[in-house]
Parts: structure tokens; C-alpha cells; sequence
């Protein structure tokens, strides 16, 4: 079995290629979700991650493919995460899978990781092949979905103090230092035994990686309770990696401590919602993913009307 690298940027062929597999392994073990869409494939795999370099692996006639991030933050240059690694259906079984994997350990011992991560849904073969390479779950979590009601349909709480604000794209020169610093609110989200550490957050981040999900062809919109002082108090991304497509992805949502026990966290989200349903008439639900032990996320993704769709989880393997 033969595995290569691909030349980056890869070319449309490959693009095409690397998209069967993943289209052909959504259907056999995703059938109830969307495909995969071209423009989010493609831009994942032309466009320079921010955070690191990317590895990009197929097997022989496209039979699978794995997907690599090594973190070039300092704070992360032991670790890595594997992004993607996929067999098509009517490969399986032969050693693809294990083939890739062989080869992703060369990657990461020949670049001096020491560990690597990786998310599978719980109870699918992504589970099993990752427990199999000695994989352990370290955060336990589920997706969550909210169907997109009519815009009209959707009542935002009020909230006395605060002003709410819609940024499409890249947040405004004059909100975006606000913005990096409720960013690291997020220290305090549940992580597990994950072993890769939070890089601190700064306006240049901030910028890079709402510039990524553009350059890669989707959109986002941030939407941020406001002090009169300027400060953002709690803010929420929403991300449409196919701005065609019928399922779009809440992003990070935070409120600053000193903020909490306002109903903020709950008043961004259905202010986002809004937004999403007049910006998106093709947008049919919103997908998100919630640690096991974020109750108080839980709590307000359950008030505002998302079901668990599945059970998920970040795998870690110690190389």
C-alpha cells in the first residue's frame, strides 16, 4: 500500500478525490447529515491553516485519506491534531486505515511530538479504530442541533446595561481589542485531559482566524453584548463553512466572568439566531458541540431549543 503526501496546494483533482472519500464515508456512517460541501473541502485543504503546518496523506486510487495539523504555537509544539482520517466504505478492512495511521506516527515522531488528538462520534467506527491505535477519550461531549425557525419567530431577551452588536466578517478596528480579550474567557472552558494548552488570545489571532474561515470561502458572523464602556461582556460566532448549505456552526460562546447570571450567554445566541435566519434562507439547523461537564452551556443551549443530535468526543494518543 502506497501513501502520499500531497504537494500543497493540492490540485483540483485532488481536491475532487480527497472529497469522495469523505463524501462516500458521511454517507455510510452520517447518513442523516448533509454531504460534505466542495468549498469547505477545498478550502481546508488549499488554504494555509493559521495555527500550523498541514500534512495531507492519501492511500492508493483514493481509497482514504488523513489530514494533519502540527501546531507551530509555542505553547503547542509537542502536540498535534488529527483532523481528519477517513477510509471509503468499500476500502475497508484491508489496512487503509491502519496504513495512514502508520504513517501520521512518522509524521509526528520525525517532527518530536509526543501526543496527538483527534475527535470521533462515541459508538461509530471512528471510535473503535481510534481506541484500537490506543486512543483515549479525554472530553466527552455531544453535538447539539437547533432548527432555524422564521425570523420574525424568534424573541431576544431583553438585556438592561448591555447593547447587542452584529459583526459580519471581520469584527471593526474599533471592537476587535474588546474582542480578543472576552476571548479569553474561554480559559475556563472544560478541557479535560486534553494535552493541549489555550495560546493566549490577541487582536492579530483574532484577525487571522476570522480571516481563515473567509479565505477558506465560508462566512461568519459575530454578535457581542456590549457595555457602555465598550467592553465585550459575551459574544458568539456563527460559521458557515458553505454559505449555500443547509447547516451552519455556532462557533465559541462566552461571557466574562464578571458578567455571568445575566441571561447573556442565552440573549447573544437568540440574537444570532435572528440574524441567521434573515441572512440565510437556505440555512435549515445550527450545529454545536458541548463539553459533558459544560453544564451551564448545556442549561442555555437547552432553553433555547437544541436537541442532542449525538454523542462526540476528543481522542488522545500518547506517541
Amino acid at each position: 500500500m502506497t501513501i502520499r503526501s500531497l504537494t500543497l496546494p493540492p490540485s483540483d483533482a485532488e481536491v475532487d478525490s480527497w472529497l469522495a472519500v469523505l463524501v462516500a464515508a458521511a454517507a455510510a456512517d452520517l447518513p442523516d447529515l448533509p454531504p460534505p460541501a466542495r468549498v469547505e473541502t477545498a478550502g481546508r485543504l488549499v488554504v494555509t491553516p493559521v495555527r500550523g503546518r498541514a500534512v495531507l496523506l492519501t492511500a492508493d486510487e483514493g481509497a482514504g485519506v488523513a489530514g494533519l495539523l502540527l501546531f507551530s504555537e509555542e505553547a503547542n509544539r509537542h502536540t498535534a491534531f488529527l483532523d481528519v482520517l477517513a477510509v471509503r466504505p468499500d476500502a475497508r478492512r484491508r489496512g487503509v486505515g491502519t496504513a495512514l495511521w502508520e504513517r501520521v506516527r512518522e509524521e509526528l515522531l520525525a517532527d518530536g511530538r509526543t501526543s496527538v488528538a483527534t475527535v470521533a462520534d462515541l459508538g461509530g467506527p471512528g471510535q473503535a479504530f481510534a481506541e484500537s491505535l490506543g486512543f483515549e477519550n479525554v472530553l466527552p461531549m455531544d453535538w447539539y442541533v437547533q432548527d432555524v425557525p422564521q425570523p420574525r419567530a424568534v424573541e431576544v431577551p431583553v438585556t438592561p446595561g448591555y447593547t447587542l452588536l452584529t459583526w459580519p466578517g471581520l469584527t471593526p478596528d474599533d471592537r476587535v481589542q474588546a474582542l480578543a480579550v472576552a476571548h479569553q474567557a474561554m480559559e475556563d472552558a472544560p478541557t479535560g485531559d486534553m494535552d493541549q494548552n489555550i495560546a493566549d488570545w490577541g487582536t492579530e489571532r483574532v484577525r487571522a482566524m476570522q480571516r481563515l474561515v473567509l479565505d477558506r470561502g465560508g462566512e461568519l458572523t459575530t454578535v457581542a453584548a456590549v457595555t457602555d464602556a465598550g467592553e465585550v461582556a459575551a459574544y458568539t460566532v456563527l460559521v458557515l463553512p458553505d454559505p449555500s448549505g443547509p447547516r451552519a456552526l455556532q462557533y465559541d460562546t462566552a461571557v466574562l466572568p464578571g458578567h455571568r447570571g445575566h441571561g447573556l450567554g442565552r440573549a447573544v445566541k437568540q440574537h444570532m439566531l435572528r440574524e441567521a435566519a434573515g441572512r440565510y434562507p437556505a440555512l435549515r439547523t445550527i450545529a454545536t458541540t458541548v463539553a459533558d461537564e459544560n453544564t451551564p452551556m448545556r442549561t442555555v443551549n437547552e432553553a433555547l431549543g437544541y436537541r442532542r443530535e449525538r454523542g462526540a468526543a476528543v481522542f488522545q494518543c500518547k506517541i
